[in-house]
């Protein structure tokens, strides 16, 4: 493996990879020229990356183990299932997409993740971790009686989801062929890679191996005692070296581990595994990062990095506070004087802002790995003994624990805090990350408040309230930096559902504005002369607020960024049909599709939520 010290910024010369347009190409190369082709993808990877920004240090450690796979498998007639998704650049690289690699997660530019939109090698879209051993077990029944192969790729930490072996236990009782690999690196179940682990993992893979098994256990199932005895002798010579017993009871056969980076060793396991009968669970080591020595000793720093070498040099980035880093702060200044206080995260510690907290307070830190339905029925069990626990969740994250947020914490009208970030449309990771159906999943559900801050300073005073709140309650924010208000250190509240005039003005349309949209509803208030309310909380609504300002106005526009579909603005409406209020409401917020990936204010114009989109509606509204 070639080891580079520094991202390319030049064009690197790719004298094998410029050979390969798709995977065929790849099965004409001697051995030897596989090993150049792997080095060639690593040094297109870290200049594509190093020019466009994305995730890198996950792709790195899997690409001799993606050229095994389309060297062995015939894609796309036999499926690889990429999990979690930002393992995938070098298998885009390898299938005809390689030109293109620097317009990930730009607008009109590839996908973050699979896509099967994007190309038909992306056997199965992703985004959110751990599906695919589900999605795999779902192709390989159906290719029966077929010759299409299917293999899944998890790793990353994904294994450390629920799901992952939910898909495990069925895929050992139902027994399909099929090949699992899991990608060990040091995020998941890792062991040392040893001499002697090698030794056994390639005699469990090998063709020999498998006659004598398959011989053995023919003669044997007449003598049930005794067959049972030996599938027993041979799983615990297995837990003897290596750390799959627990695979081998869920019902797979158990090889590895092995190591991820030489190339020759995993086309030979991988080449016999092929023809093995049931479901095959192959265990590889590697290092995120490998091949750029920066990110082997960083794999956190390097899981994604922004652009090196800039193609926008236009672009300029505000110099403010994330609004993750204005949770960090507040949780921590909270912690000082509540004792109680507790922190969940599911494996989102450094994206949520909780490294401080977490070094502050270790003993007050639950970082559960991905496992977000754990981390709020945990959350719910400390609030039955009185702590006070905050899950700092991503919104998309959150959709996967509705059952637990319901069941476990709003049908008990337990005090869990929901510190939800992300929200809302969020730039480059597209649909799959973007929290646009919070406000949507989280308003219909009894006890549950919801508060929506328009910048930095009421982020704190929100989160601050809603922690104060005796019951469940969520604050949700977006992604990256707010308007650069000047925020109080105080640990100041508002009252629970009372919301505030920004301006009042003489002219007839009313602004009702929810959560961080605040600068495109004042520059539309502004230019229509409106008064522009932000409400801050969608549940409980400041209902008197708004019927004192909706008096003799001729047009409501409710702004926010979610779902249209059963939103804040829809809480409006709502209202406004109890009350018997005749004035029109407008709804302006996420149209009921799925928004591609772009960056967030592209993003933004996309779902016509830009003010001269709105400004535009509004005209036409009222014509």
């Amino acid at each position: 493996m070639k080891i580079f010290t520094t991202i390319p910024t030049d064009i690197p010369e790719t004298p094998t990879l410029d050979k390969i347009n798709d995977p065929h190409d790849v099965k004409n190369l001697s051995k030897n020229q596989l090993q150049s082709l792997a080095d060639d993808v690593r040094a297109h990877l870290l200049y594509s990356v190093g020019q466009s920004g994305g995730h890198l240090g996950g792709g790195l450690g899997v690409i001799e183990l993606t050229v095994a796979l389309h060297y062995l498998y015939n894609t796309p007639n036999d499926k690889i299932i990429w999990d979690v998704g930002h393992q995938a650049y070098p298998h885009k690289i390898l299938t005809g997409r390689k030109d293109s690699l620097t317009s990930i997660r730009q607008k009109d530019g590839l996908a973050p993740f699979p896509s099967r939109a994007e190309s038909a090698y992306d056997a199965f879209g992703v985004g959110h971790s751990s599906t695919s051993i589900s999605a795999a077990l779902g192709m390989a029944i159906a290719a029966q009686h077929t010759d299409k192969k299917v293999v899944a790729v998890i790793g990353d930490g994904a294994m450390t989801a629920g799901i992952a072996f939910e898909g495990l236990a069925h895929s050992g009782h139902i027994k399909p062929n099929m090949l699992i690999i899991l990608n060990d690196n040091d995020m998941s179940i890792s062991e040392n890679v040893g001499g002697l682990n090698n030794y056994f993992s390639r005699i469990w893979a090998s063709k020999l191996y498998k006659g004598i098994r398959k011989s053995g256990k023919g003669f044997l199932e007449n003598l049930p005692q005794a067959h049972h005895i030996a599938r027993k002798v041979e799983t615990q010579m297995k837990a003897m070296v290596a750390p799959g017993s627990i695979f081998e009871e869920l019902g797979l056969n158990y090889i590895g581990p092995i190591d991820g980076h030489n190339l020759n060793e995993l086309i030979a396991v991988i080449n016999n595994l092929k023809d093995f009968e049931g479901p095959q669970f192959l265990h590889i080591i590697t290092k995120k990062g490998a091949g750029l020595a920066e990110a082997e000793a960083d794999r956190i720093e390097f899981h994604a990095i922004g652009k090196v070498k800039p193609l926008d040099h236009s672009s300029v980035s505000k110099n403010s506070p994330k609004y993750q880093d204005v949770f960090g702060e507040w949780i921590v200044d909270m912690a000082k004087v509540d004792l109680d206080l507790l922190a969940i995260t599911p494996a989102m510690r450094e994206g949520s802002g909780l490294v401080k907290f977490s070094q502050e307070f270790p003993e007050r830190f639950f970082d559960v790995a991905i496992a977000e339905q754990h981390a709020v029925t945990l959350a719910a069990g400390m609030a039955c003994e009185n702590k006070k626990p905050v899950v700092a969740i991503y919104s998309t994250f959150l959709q996967r624990a509705y059952d637990q947020v319901i069941h476990d914490v709003a049908l008990q009208n337990l005090d869990v805090l929901f510190a939800i970030d992300r929200a809302g449309l969020v730039g480059e990771d597209g649909p799959t990350h973007s929290g646009n159906y919070d406000l949507t999943f989280l308003r219909c559900i009894p006890n549950m408040v919801i508060a929506v801050p328009s910048d930095e300073d009421e982020t704190r005073k929100l989160l601050t309230s809603a922690y104060r709140y005796q019951g469940p309650a969520a604050v949700r924010y977006p992604r990256g930096a707010g308007r650069n208000a000047s925020i109080s250190q105080d640990l100041d509240t508002v009252p629970i559902g009372k919301g505030r005039v920004l301006h009042e003005r003489d002219g007839d349309i009313l602004i009702v504005n929810f959560g961080a949209l605040v600068e495109i509803s004042e520059e539309v208030a502004a230019k229509k002369n409106a008064t522009i309310l932000d409400m801050r909380f969608v549940k409980p609504m400041d209902e008197k607020l708004l019927a004192h300002h909706s008096v003799n106005k001729k047009l409501i526009v409710t702004i926010e960024d979610g779902a249209v579909a059963g939103g804040a603005g829809s809480a409006v409406s709502e209202w406004a049909q109890e009350q018997a209020v005749k004035t029109p409401i407008l709804i302006c917020g996420i149209p009921d599709k799925f928004i591609e990936h772009a960056t967030r204010p592209e993003m933004i114009e996309m779902a016509e939520l830009d003010a001269p989109n709105i400004l535009l509606k509004i005209e036409k509204y009222l014509s």
